[in-house]
């Protein structure tokens, strides 16, 4: 009999039409990096979201682009404010990216956070920082795709990566 911790994942082909089920796990496969997307609303309340769609657009000039589902209780928040930071997360941090990531109304309350330099609220400890002001937002179907003109980058070398594959937080593995 098989071990169930290490049963092969579905396999399966996605068409227009099929399961989205299908397409979704199909996307699974990419692993990505986690963040947290995060802005003041015009009242300086503190908004935040666990986004891992999330990508670098220019060099020049410096522009990064994170996906914010449309029915997201911080996305009018996030699509409105002049600036917002990407919080790239680091394994220590995947209380962060649950707690960010579910309709908790206290999602900053344990979280070590300040505000940045140009406007909106930084995740102590994360990987990496963004800083950003609002270039654009564009329609992306059931998401907004919100695209940030970088004022400030800043990371620590010496952290590892939250990461997120097939449905599961992973960490990286050197031979």
């Amino acid at each position: 009999m098989a071990d169930p911790k290490h049963t092969q994942p579905r396999t399966g082909e996605y068409r227009t039409g099929s399961d989205p089920r299908t397409l979704r796990d199909a996307l699974g496969c990419f692993a990505t990096g986690v963040t947290v997307v995060t802005c003041f609303d015009s009242d300086r309340r503190p908004f935040g979201i666990t986004a891992n769609s999330f990508t670098s657009v220019s060099l020049e000039p410096p522009l990064l682009l994170v996906c914010i589902h449309k029915m997201a209780a911080s996305a009018r928040a996030l699509t409105s404010a002049s600036h917002f930071a990407v919080n790239v997360l680091q394994t220590g941090q995947q209380p962060a990216s649950i707690r960010f990531s579910t309709r908790d109304e206290d999602r900053f309350g344990p979280s070590d956070w300040s505000p940045g330099e140009f406007g909106a609220p930084v995740l102590g400890n994360s990987l990496s920082v963004f800083e950003c002001e609002r270039h654009a937002v564009h329609d992306g179907g059931d998401h907004h795709l919100l695209v940030g003109h970088v004022l400030k980058a800043s990371f620590d070398p010496s952290l590892d990566p939250l990461l997120f594959f097939r449905g599961r937080y992973r960490r990286l593995h050197f031979d």
